[in-house]
C-alpha cells in the first residue's frame, strides 16, 4: 500500500514538474518590456544625437534678394560654432511625451574686393527649432509600438552681419523671425530580434509656415534594457515666408544617437 501511495506521489510530481518545463518553453522567445523596472509608472529616456545634414534652399533677410543655399554638411561644418541635438521622451503605457530641440550656430566672413565701402564683412546665423508633443500608441506588442503624435514646434532664425573698416566700419545689423507650427505624427519601433529594431518618425504641419515636415527613419541596436544606439537618415523641411524674410530650406543627412533609458 504504501509503495501505491510512493508511485502516486512520484507521478503527480513527475506530471507537475512536466507541465512546468512546457510552460517555461513556451516562454523564451517571449519579448521583454522596453522598460522592465518601471512598468508600473513612467519610464524616461534620452537621446543625445548628431546629424550630418547638408542644406538646400532659398533665405531672404534684411529685404536683400533671396540668397540660394546649396551646402553639404563639409561645407557647414566649416562654419559650424556650436550644435546641440537630443531628444527627450516621457512614457506611461501607451501615452507617451517627448520633445526634440535642434540648435545650430555658424559663423563665416569674407574680405571685399575693393575695401572701400567695407574691408570685411562677417555673418553669424543661428537657428533654433524646439518640438513638443504627446502621442498615444495604437499598436504595442512588447517593445513594438506605433504612436499618433500631435505637437507644436517653435522655430527661431536670426542673421547678424558686421562691417569691418571703410566706410561702414563698425555697423551691424540683425534680422530675426520667430514662429510656430502645429504638427501631427506617427513614429514607431519595430523590433526585429531581440536587439536589433527599426525606428521611424513621419512629422507634416503648417501654422505660420506655410509647410514645416520631418522625416526619419534608422536601425538601432538595444545593448540592454538601458542602453541602444541608432543611425539613420533624416530629412526635414520648413517653409516660412513673412515681411520679406524667407526660410525656405531642406536640411538632410545621416543621423547617429545614443538612447539612455532611467
Amino acid at each position: 500500500m504504501k509503495a501505491h501511495v510512493l508511485a502516486t506521489a512520484l507521478l503527480i510530481s513527475v506530471a507537475a514538474d512536466s507541465r512546468a518545463i512546457a510552460a517555461d518553453l513556451q516562454q523564451p522567445f517571449i519579448v521583454p518590456e522596453a522598460n522592465p523596472a518601471s512598468t508600473e509608472g513612467w519610464a524616461f529616456a534620452a537621446t543625445p544625437y548628431f546629424w550630418g545634414a547638408g542644406i538646400l534652399g532659398d533665405v531672404e533677410q534684411f529685404g536683400l534678394p533671396a540668397v540660394h543655399l546649396e551646402s553639404d554638411f563639409g561645407d557647414v561644418l566649416k562654419d559650424l560654432d556650436f550644435g546641440f541635438m537630443a531628444v527627450g521622451e516621457a512614457r506611461y503605457d501607451r501615452f507617451s511625451i517627448f520633445g526634440d530641440i535642434i540648435y545650430t550656430k555658424v559663423s563665416s566672413g569674407a574680405a571685399t574686393p575693393l575695401g572701400v565701402v567695407a574691408e570685411r564683412v562677417e555673418a553669424t546665423s543661428e537657428t533654433f527649432a524646439g518640438l513638443a508633443a504627446a502621442g498615444y500608441a495604437v499598436f504595442q506588442d512588447g517593445r513594438s509600438n506605433i504612436d499618433i503624435v500631435a505637437g507644436a514646434r517653435v522655430w527661431l532664425a536670426s542673421t547678424e552681419i558686421s562691417f569691418s573698416g571703410g566706410v561702414l566700419g563698425r555697423i551691424s545689423g540683425r534680422d530675426s523671425a520667430t514662429w510656430v507650427d502645429a504638427m501631427a505624427a506617427f513614429r514607431g519601433r519595430y523590433f526585429l530580434t531581440d536587439h536589433f529594431y527599426l525606428n521611424a518618425w513621419g512629422l507634416v504641419g503648417a501654422g505660420q509656415a506655410d509647410l514645416d515636415w520631418d522625416l526619419a527613419a534608422g536601425v538601432g541596436y538595444e545593448f540592454n534594457d538601458r542602453i541602444s544606439t541608432v543611425a539613420g537618415y533624416r530629412a526635414l523641411g520648413i517653409d516660412y515666408n513673412n515681411d520679406r524674410f524667407v526660410f525656405d530650406v531642406v536640411q538632410q543627412g545621416p543621423i547617429l544617437g545614443l538612447l539612455v533609458r532611467f
